[in-house]
C-alpha cells in the first residue's frame, strides 16, 4: 500500500468480516445486508462499503447475486481479498459487460491484507494501489 495513489476506481469505509462469506444465501441483494444468520457479521450492510474478507465461500451462484447487488447499486464499493476467488471475480466481470457497472476486486498479499482495519477509509486506485487513511483520517 502506498500513499498518494493515482486516481480512485472505488473508495469507502472498511468492512472488514472476520470470516468468508458465500454470497449466494448470504447476501440479500436488494438490501445489501449479510444475511447469513450464522455469520458474525450477520445485518450488516456492505453496500458502498470497502468489502474486506479473507476470500469467498460457497456456490458458483454467487457470481450470479453478486452481479445483482451491482445491478442494484446495493453492492460494496470495492472488495478486498485475502485469497482468490474466481466466482466473484466472475460475477463482477458479468455486471461490468452487463449493467456497465464495475465493481473493483484486489487481492491482498498477506502482510499488506493484515494492516486492515475496520471502518478506516480505503481508496483502490485504477491501478490496483490500496491506500488505507490514517486512523485519525478516519473519524
Amino acid at each position: 500500500m502506498r500513499p498518494g495513489a493515482p486516481r480512485r476506481a472505488a473508495e469507502g469505509s472498511a468492512l472488514v468480516l472476520a470470516e468468508p462469506l458465500s454470497v449466494w444465501g448470504g447476501l440479500d441483494p436488494e438490501t445489501g445486508l449479510i444475511t447469513d444468520r450464522h455469520h458474525p457479521q450477520h445485518g450488516r450492510c456492505v453496500s458502498g462499503r470497502v468489502l474486506v474478507m479473507p476470500g469467498g465461500r460457497g456456490s458458483s451462484s454467487s457470481s450470479t447475486t453478486l452481479a445483482e447487488a451491482v445491478r442494484l447499486k446495493m453492492a460494496p464499493a470495492a472488495i478486498i481479498l485475502g485469497t482468490a476467488d474466481h466466482i466473484l471475480l466472475v460475477g463482477a466481470l458479468v455486471a461490468a459487460e452487463l449493467y456497465g457497472r464495475t465493481l473493483p476486486i484486489v487481492l491482498l498479499d498477506p502482510a499488506e491484507y493484515a494492516t486492515l482495519e475496520p471502518e478506516r477509509a480505503v481508496s483502490l486506485a485504477r491501478d490496483g494501489t490500496v491506500t488505507v487513511a490514517a486512523a485519525a483520517d478516519s473519524a
